[in-house]
């Protein structure tokens, strides 16, 4: 119990200050909704991001969504990045395992954004409990595939032609990241 909130203390500490990239990170509230939504579309609307193709709203997403952690990059103020899970199931066995959504604004892409909130996520998730993070990427998404490898996430499959979009098959790599902390 006692190096549980060690950790949640880490992670806290992470969000109250500014890291090197300029990005604040912190906890995603429900006001931030506009900048999310508007982050997500950017990444609908480059086919390559996601299956979705119409934004939910702000009721859907939060219903699908774990409360704890999701988590917001801000530089400035403004809402630049964004990262959520999800359940992978509501079996109990599977508690400690979740689906990643991560999204950078276009405006914020290659500058170290998604790399400092996917740390201070996993630092989360680990505080949280969650021993496996997992998600899926579409093969040609070159840059994110990057950033999770580099973040300690590994190829354990491809999914071929694993759902349609735009009446094309496409296939995903399956990524996880298991838990150093969380055993």
């Amino acid at each position: 119990m006692r190096s549980r909130r060690r950790q949640t203390s880490r992670a806290s500490q992470t969000r109250s200050r500014v890291l090197a990239t300029g990005v604040n990170i912190r906890d995603l509230r429900p006001d931030h909704w506009p900048e999310i939504a508007r982050i997500y579309a950017e990444g609908i609307a480059t086919g390559n991001a996601t299956f979705e193709t119409d934004m939910p709203s702000w009721e859907v997403w939060d219903g699908v969504h774990l409360h704890h952690p999701r988590l917001v990059g801000t530089v400035a103020g403004e809402v630049v990045a964004w990262a959520a899970v999800a359940p992978v199931s509501s079996r109990p066995v599977y508690s400690g395992v979740a689906e990643i959504s991560l999204y950078v604004g276009e405006k914020a892409r290659g500058q170290g954004i998604g790399t400092d909130l996917l740390a201070a996520f996993v630092r989360e998730a680990n505080a949280a409990g969650i021993w496996t993070l997992q998600t899926s990427v579409f093969p040609d998404n070159e840059a994110s595939l990057r950033l999770l490898e580099r973040s300690g996430f590994r190829v354990v499959g491809l999914r071929e032609r694993i759902g349609q979009l735009g009446g094309r098959w496409r296939d995903t790599f399956l990524l996880e990241r298991r838990s150093e902390v969380v055993t």
